[in-house]
């Protein structure tokens, strides 16, 4: 996605924080009218998503999530923390880990910025189709190791959404993505 030219412009930053997965940095910008003004800027190396498919069924995770401090439902995703590693391959790779299905068919659906005020992250969305299993390439993450694997059908997930019980922005665009198609 090329952006458009708005008259605004990045000057440089300075480097706060050098985490495991984010960078936190000061940013100093320029307005059109020349006016010099900062912004804190969250740089994250971006991530996948996948809406496993199963017939009229799709999985989720349940899994603890701590800058919340509270269990939540989630489509399958990970890091994109491998350099030059396509996302495709990416998702193919944590819907291993995850739930232990390879997809035989994954079709992108959208990629998306979800937090544009602060955060650089893009999430690659992806529906997984012709699911098989295989076994599950577990890491050593606490989260992933006590997460729950849950399939049911898409129209209770979808109605899950609604009553408040999916609010992860990469969930739900993608039980609505897969609604549509």
């Amino acid at each position: 996605m090329t952006a458009e030219p708005s008259g605004f412009r990045a000057l440089d930053e300075d480097l706060i924080y050098n985490g495991w997965i984010i960078k936190v940095a000061k940013g100093r910008f320029e307005a059109p009218d020349g006016s010099i003004f900062e912004r804190d800027v969250v740089h994250h190396p971006g991530a996948v998503a996948v809406v496993p498919i199963d017939g009229d069924d799709i999985i989720l995770v349940r899994q603890y999530r701590s800058a919340i401090d509270s269990l939540m439902w989630e489509i399958p995703a990970g890091l994109r923390d491998i350099d030059g590693e396509p996302p495709i391959d990416t998702a193919q790779r944590e819907l291993i880990e995850e739930i232990g299905m390879r997809a035989g068919s994954l079709e992108l659906i959208s990629a998306v910025h979800n937090s544009v005020g602060f955060c650089d992250e893009q999430i690659h969305i992806f529906i997984g189709r012709q699911l098989s299993e295989v076994q599950r390439e577990l890491t050593d993450s606490p989260e992933e190791l006590e997460m729950d694997i849950v399939r049911m059908p898409l129209t209770e997930a979808e109605a899950m959404i609604g009553t408040g019980e999916i609010t992860d922005v990469k969930t739900v665009i993608g039980i609505m993505a897969a609604r549509r198609n």
